[in-house]
């Protein structure tokens, strides 16, 4: 079997930007598949030019392409033309194309059709075609061009039949109607046609997602032995009879299944779910308190400093009272910080000790450490869960692992995702909440939408802007975090108190920032999606969304869920022209029917954010999976593990565990 270092084409440099990306053999190389295709075999007219397509068109240039300059940037314009209308095209920062582009040659090209900031169609960088069919696009990689990777992916196609083994048992393959693996891969690289392409699809998509669900069963049948707490029958209750609010019958359910699980001689594994606002840090601060009763800390995991920070602030207010301490670890702490919390950690001083991947860095050292948490489960990978859970002492009983989710995922999703966990859903939510009216609005109506906001300025009521981007971009027509904050400083909002606050941002401005606005000094939060998670202001009234088309159903929703905190009305305003996926948000406050909309539109891919990013989690699960797909993986799993078919079962629970060894270990969605 020839080596990966044997491919022409493929230096030492080469080599290595292959392994930091994980393909590090001939089978890796052979399954990393195209995130996407351009599909220039079919031409579509001008005239039928759509926003928001990916298409190949044709024609000539009107006139001569023009060079310009903007802030440092340059962009090459021209008008193309066929039979049925034209359509302006754009090149940035490629001054060649000038030279390149003659007026009497028949031009085509491939890209994506959008529109102006005055709202007119046009293509912004398109591909100029020199070879016509279904082209394969891979994940890029630095020091790798496209035309390259495909070269080298041709190479690797000659030793498949060695790399690449049939997986899947024939009986598994007749019944659920899917093709040889070796015509699936030499298709999804390479595809023939459509229906190859789509056939092929289907067999990689089913595939992975399957060894994904049977990893994730052989995970959850293995279940070690974990740490059984003595508690009280009336523990649950305690707990509750503490709180300033009565609890939700889905609460009282949900901590009652927590207790059942850490009673228990096996690690709990459990996964909470539910909408936004409906208590679930109320139900980790109970399992936090049972835990603590029992006699051992408790670890909560936050993807970010601020929501960490913010978790501690109501744990002191709700469990200090109750004789359990309770501190922080991060890792923008001060070298003193970091040595006393260590200290306090090791020691038992703090029962619940609350950060961020700092948890789980070398030196940290817990004194019984009995129930980890990990907040906002889709920021986080297996092997994350993991490196927290196995920092109890050696040789000592598992703790017991809770995930908590604010991201509404379908069921039928969650169990193919989480299927090493057992599934609490929390569908209800506390009484008290107002529902957010949402609306969408177009541009003409923007004047009025910045009156409404002074309005709710001038009654001590605060608001959120929402961009897509933090910096300007001559490629991407959408607002920026940093243009919409110095438009409106000097503009419509200037007589306001305004903030800015964006992910890379200097931590402790970051942090300055949302304090201001948590504290009342701030009447309008320009942001990007930082604010998504962790940020609580009940005087927030107001959330404006920048290109709100631009994002998901259940991201809108999340960011939906920062206003309408508190018993005032709250409004959502979606900056947008209206579609079918926008006015679900008009209609529903529910989460899940959200998700499960937003699932079906878009697909398994899209919906966890896959496509775009390039980064798959189920592998295959970015190219062909669709909801019916999602739930026949499913079923033929259960079949796999029915009577009579052990063999076959065996088969794929072996190969998922050796497809997965590694990237159970490495998943992440963000």
């Amino acid at each position: 079997m020839m080596a990966l270092s044997e491919l022409k084409g493929l230096g030492k440099a080469r080599l290595e930007t292959l392994e930091k990306a994980g393909i590090r053999t001939m089978a890796d190389l052979l399954l990393t598949l195209p995130v996407r295709y351009q599909d220039t075999s079919v031409l579509t007219a001008i005239g039928d030019l759509v926003p928001g397509q990916e298409v190949c068109v044709s024609g000539f240039p009107k006139a001569a392409p023009r060079l310009s300059r903007f802030r440092g940037m340059t962009s090459v314009t021209l008008r193309l033309c066929d039979e049925t209308g034209g359509v302006p095209v754009v090149w940035y920062n490629q001054p060649w194309l000038q030279t390149q582009i003659k007026q009497e040659d028949l031009l085509t090209l491939y890209g994506r059709v959008d529109r102006d900031k005055q709202g007119r169609i046009r293509m912004a960088s398109p591909l100029i075609v020199k070879e016509r069919g279904i082209l394969p696009v891979y994940r890029a990689l630095s020091g790798l061009p496209p035309k390259v990777m495909r070269e080298l992916i041709r190479q690797a196609l000659t030793q498949l039949e060695d790399c690449c083994p049939e997986t899947l048992p024939d009986i598994l393959r007749l019944k659920y109607h899917l093709c040889e693996r070796n015509f699936a891969l030499r298709q999804a690289h390479f595809p023939e046609t459509r229906e190859n392409l789509a056939i092929a699809l289907r067999r990689v998509s089913f595939e992975g997602m399957l060894l994904y669900q049977a990893a994730a069963a052989s995970l959850r049948g293995e279940r070690t032995r974990g740490i059984q707490m003595e508690l009280p029958p009336d523990g649950p209750e305690a707990y509750f009879r503490t709180l300033p609010f009565p609890p939700t019958g889905a609460q009282r359910r949900v901590l009652d299944e927590i207790a059942a699980d850490l009673r228990a001689p096996t690690a709990m594994g459990r996964l909470i779910q539910g909408d936004v606002g409906c208590g679930k840090t109320a139900l980790a601060f109970g399992a936090m308190f049972l835990s603590a009763r029992a006699g051992y800390q408790s670890a909560l995991m936050a993807p970010t400093e601020i929501l960490a920070r913010q978790h501690l602030e109501s744990a002191r207010r709700m469990l200090e009272p109750l004789g359990i301490p309770c501190g922080l670890l991060t890792g923008g702490m001060k070298a003193r910080e970091r040595r006393e919390a260590l200290e306090s950690i090791a020691s038992g001083q703090w029962r619940v000790v609350i950060g961020t991947h700092a948890l789980i860095s070398e030196g940290v050292q817990y004194e019984n450490l009995g129930l980890v948490i990990t907040d906002e489960q889709h920021r986080f990978g297996v092997r994350q869960r993991r490196l927290l859970s196995k920092k109890a002492k050696e040789n000592e009983p598992a703790p017991n692992e809770l995930v908590m989710s604010a991201t509404p995922i379908p069921r039928s999703l969650a169990l193919v995702l989480y299927g090493d966990l057992d599934l609490s859903v929390v569908d209800e939510l506390p009484p008290g909440r107002t529902p957010v009216k949402t609306r969408i609005v177009p541009e003409d109506k923007r004047d009025g939408l910045y009156r409404f906001i002074h309005s709710e300025a001038a009654q001590g009521r605060q608001t959120y802007i929402v961009c897509p981007l933090v910096e300007e971009s001559e490629q991407i027509d959408a607002r920026s975090a940093q243009e919409t904050y110095a438009d409106l400083c000097t503009g419509p909002l200037r007589d306001l108190r305004l903030g800015l606050t964006y992910g890379n941002q200097d931590p402790e401005e970051k942090a300055r920032t949302i304090q201001a606005f948590s504290q009342g000094d701030i009447d309008v939060l320009v942001s990007t999606t930082v604010i998504e998670v962790g940020v609580n202001v009940p005087s927030a009234t107001v959330m404006v969304i920048e290109n709100a088309d631009r994002f998901g159903l259940s991201q809108l929703h999340q960011l939906r869920g920062r206003v309408g905190r508190g018993a005032r009305e709250s409004w959502c305003f979606l900056m947008a022209a209206p579609n079918e996926r926008l006015k679900t948000l008009c209609e529903t406050n529910d989460g899940f029917k959200i998700a499960q909309k937003d699932l079906d539109l878009r697909g398994p891919g899209d919906f966890l954010g896959t496509r775009q990013h390039g980064d798959t989690l189920l592998p295959g699960m970015a190219l062909g999976a669709d909801v019916q797909l999602l739930e026949e993986t499913s079923q033929c799993l259960k079949w796999l593990r029915s009577p009579g078919y052990e063999e076959e079962w065996n088969q794929v629970r072996q190969t998922a565990q050796a497809a997965f060894a590694r990237a159970m270990d490495e998943v992440a969605m963000n």
